[in-house]
């Protein structure tokens, strides 16, 4: 009989999520750490071994999205810098239409609740 783990997927298949943040290159206060910026959380799927083998395919996929480039209409160098990872999770499911892939966990208020709820509209935002 095969031992379940928690962190293994039996289709090797893994949901992952990383931050990458935006900054202009030559911008004053990069480093801040009070400082707001644009971030974009980017969750993508990958064929791998296990969750640690997963973290590095996903990593090195952020990583990739981090040269520098010109941006906006006058040019000027701009940056997605990677911050990390956010989360590995296994796929326990074969892929297909309704294959859970992600999952969480929360205890909130019901209004807390209700308040996630999207329309077909602000989905498209």
């Amino acid at each position: 009989m095969k031992r379940y783990d928690k962190n293994l997927s039996p289709v090797g298949w893994y949901v992952g999520s990383y931050i990458l943040r935006f900054i202009e290159c030559k911008a004053k206060g990069n480093n801040r750490l009070n400082k707001k910026f644009l971030v974009w959380e980017n969750t993508v799927i990958v064929k791998a071994r296990n969750q640690d083998h997963a973290f590095d395919k996903i990593e090195a996929l952020a990583k990739k999205e981090t040269k520098p480039y010109k941006g906006g209409p006058k040019g000027i160098d701009v940056q997605w810098l990677f911050e990390g990872i956010t989360e590995v999770l296994p796929i326990y499911e074969e892929l297909g239409d309704g294959a859970e892939i992600m999952w969480a966990k929360y205890e909130r208020s019901l209004k807390k609740i209700r308040s996630w709820r999207r329309t077909k509209a602000q989905v498209r935002q």
